[in-house]
């Protein structure tokens, strides 16, 4: 199969990495509006070649797109305008807008709209790394208006791939993701901004931080053209979670304020119950 992938970082990348580990691509051609990135990339072996994206997509079987959210709808009317038989995915973090954006598109069943759940918080087609979505969920999106065989095939590709596929209506996805997914880095973006305030002295954070706080701000370190445009597309989901969060935390500070540790006590044990989930 030729595989054509639009956007040469993290998840594009470790796609198609895992599609050249199960010989399921003999042929990978890569665009990217980056000419830095497409040159890390051929030398990386992600990709055969690189073409402009109307070669590209004529040339292949298969086009995933992995651009930034914001980008994402009009690429792939682009990318529709183009096909024939193809199979076209996309990998972004929200699905509802563009989802909207391509209803009605005459060759809106070639479309599949995924999200497969997972990443670093790290960016660029050097960031690619095998086995990124082993065990990892996938999340398919109104897959009643793709194609049965496509979206038959795509779902096995996965499968392939050792993901765990769940369907989702679109609106339903995005505002999940808010709640497990985007307020996460929000909270670690936010936390990482207070530390750097405070404690300004840069080698007492490396020798203070533990590895608890490491990884709680370890989001913080992604990259903002990849999670503006998320936030932007999902602003409503995001704002709903945040309104929450905040609140949340101010039954933490006015506890600390009132020195009723009764209730500090109880909000822990409340939020230990996330143990039968999260094992």
């Amino acid at each position: 199969m030729k595989v054509a992938v639009i956007g040469l970082g993290l998840i594009g990348g470790s796609l198609v990495k895992s599609l050249r580990t199960l010989d399921i691509a003999t042929n990978i051609i890569g665009v990217d509006a980056s000419p830095e990135h497409q040159e890390i990339a051929l030398s990386l072996g992600l990709v055969d070649q690189c073409l402009p994206l109307e070669e590209a997509v004529n040339a292949s079987d298969f086009v995933i797109v992995a651009t930034p959210v914001n980008t994402i709808p009009s690429i792939i009317r682009d990318v529709l305008d183009l096909v024939e038989e193809q199979t076209v995915i996309d990998v972004g973090s929200t699905k509802a807008e563009i989802i909207r954006k391509v209803k009605g598109h005459p060759k809106r069943s070639n479309f599949v709209a995924c999200h497969p759940m997972a990443g670093t918080e790290y960016s660029g087609p050097e960031a690619a790394v095998s086995g990124l979505f082993t065990n990892k969920y996938v999340v398919i999106c109104d897959h009643g208006d793709s194609d049965l065989e496509k979206f038959e095939m795509v779902r096995s590709m996965f499968e392939k791939m050792e993901m765990k596929v769940l369907l989702q209506e679109a609106e339903a996805h995005d505002t999940h993701v808010a709640y497990v997914s985007h307020i996460s880095h929000i909270s670690s973006f936010a936390l990482a901004i207070t530390v750097l305030k405070k404690e300004v002295d840069e080698d007492r954070i490396f020798e203070l931080a533990s590895t608890g706080f490491s990884s709680t701000v370890r989001l913080a370190k992604s990259s903002p053209a990849t999670w503006v445009p998320i936030f932007e597309q999902n602003r409503d989901n995001v704002l709903e979670v945040l309104d929450e969060h905040i609140s949340v935390l101010s039954d933490f500070r006015s506890s600390l304020i009132k020195k009723n540790y009764e209730k500090f006590h109880d909000l822990i044990c409340e939020a230990n119950k996330i143990k039968k989930i999260l094992k």
